[in-house]
């Protein structure tokens, strides 16, 4: 098995907690992919599934797009990266600035994790305060994984610097704001994730902050080239002062974004955040493609269009099924998340892990969430709905029957830690 080959050499034998067995449970899924095309992605025994994953957000493309593929291409051939700035750094920056409301000044990075952790030290320099507070997923840093159970090897020092808030709930942040009243550089938010805001909870995230002369972080590197051409910013209509985009970006390719005002984007002269590959070219290529679509309206509403639709279907059929106590969908069409509640005999552990050997077994990649590609068609579509109606009238019919354990064929997941 290639498990046992790449966990000689690797820890949890991948480079992504979230693509490794703590997510997949060994047993009833695919562990490792070959080659991907479009919407589909085989696996090394040959067996090809259509993918609600989407490589965790990062495509929306499909993978392998053409247009893509062909600037990438044309660039490989005249350097990956130089000893120089390349002319797509600032090509792509451009598009950006036109693109993002929030956008005045833009620098690269390589991943989410990189301009977050950029937008931090910029709100510290540009406040002269040390107190971050966070709502929402913020990659692997110690600023933010430090507030989340994951934070084994984190400074205990830093961790009193980040306290967190809840999503719609604004008076938890407005007690942080009690507590610490001259003390927070930074409010780090997800605008959105799997609930929308309600009760103007945005707009008044955003006057807390100016009130208070704190730094308001939109981190997009999902919602962002996903919700808008703007993103969610432009979508609510909500304005930060930093915004973070990573993901599809550049459909796949490895590249993120921190972008801000001219006044706190200044500050990058003098706070240290600089690698050698921040203008590595090819993800450049990638993403100049990926904006002029943008630009010309062909990306958001077309992934907006194809969820709207799965999620339709989705929920007539949890209807049907009668498990409307047990899943729901919730959030964005783009960025759809499948929402477990436990039952008196089952956990939501056992009822996931179940569902997924169940999805996999009939050719359908999915875990926590629909993160949809525009190269999803309608044949496709056809086969995940059909596959969703066999998996939950089985379900469905095992939790009647209390009987669904013993048709787990693995353990049951064990979840790495709880962040919406």
């Amino acid at each position: 098995m290639h498990l046992a080959l790449a966990e000689a050499f690797i820890p949890l034998g991948s480079q992504t907690f979230s693509k490794s067995r703590t997510q997949y449970p060994v047993g009833a899924s695919p562990l490792f992919a070959k080659y991907a095309k479009g919407s589909k992605i085989q696996d090394l025994d040959g067996n090809w599934y259509i993918d609600l994953v989407n490589s965790l957000a990062a495509v929306t493309l499909g993978y392998n797009n053409k247009l893509v593929t062909n600037a990438v291409k044309a660039q490989l051939k005249k350097g990956v990266i130089y000893s120089l700035p390349g002319v797509l750094e600032q090509q792509v920056a451009s598009k950006i600035v036109d693109l993002v409301p929030s956008a005045e000044l833009v620098r690269f990075g390589k991943n989410g994790t990189d301009a977050t952790s950029a937008a931090v030290r910029l709100a510290r320099a540009h406040t002269n305060r040390e107190l971050i507070a966070v709502c929402g997923y913020h990659g692997w840093a110690d600023w933010y994984i430090c507030s989340t159970s994951r934070s084994k090897g984190v400074p205990n020092a830093t961790k009193q610097l980040t306290k967190s808030f809840k999503y719609n709930q604004i008076e938890t942040l407005k007690k942080i704001i009690s507590e610490f009243p001259n003390g927070l550089a930074a409010v780090v938010m997800e605008p959105m994730n799997s609930e929308f805001p309600k009760n103007g909870f945005l707009e008044e995230v955003r006057s807390l902050c100016t009130q208070h002369g704190i730094v308001l972080v939109f981190d997009e590197t999902i919602t962002g080239f996903r919700f808008s051409n703007g993103g969610a910013q432009k979508y609510f209509g909500v304005i930060p002062d930093i915004s973070t985009f990573g993901k599809g970006i550049a459909n796949g390719f490895p590249l993120s974004a921190v972008v801000g005002s001219q006044e706190i984007m200044k500050q990058m002269e003098e706070v240290f955040f600089s690698g050698t590959f921040g203008g590595e070219l090819l993800s450049l290529a990638a993403a100049n493609v990926v904006l002029d679509l943008h630009k010309n309206d062909q990306v958001s509403k077309k992934l907006e269009s194809i969820g709207a639709e799965l999620k339709a279907k989705i929920d007539n059929i949890i209807i049907a099924t009668q498990l409307e106590h047990v899943l729901n969908l919730s959030g964005h069409p783009s960025w759809l998340f499948l929402n477990w509640f436990p039952t008196d005999n089952y956990s939501v552990e056992e009822l996931k892990t179940f569902f997924m050997q169940e999805m996999f077994s009939r050719g359908v990649l999915v875990l926590n969430s629909h993160n949809i590609s525009t190269s999803l068609n309608k044949s496709e579509i056809k086969i995940i709905v059909k596959a969703y109606s066999q998996t939950l009238e089985y379900m469905s019919e095992l939790i009647k029957n209390k009987d669904l354990k013993s048709k787990l064929k693995v353990k049951p997941i064990i979840p790495l830690f709880k962040i919406r």
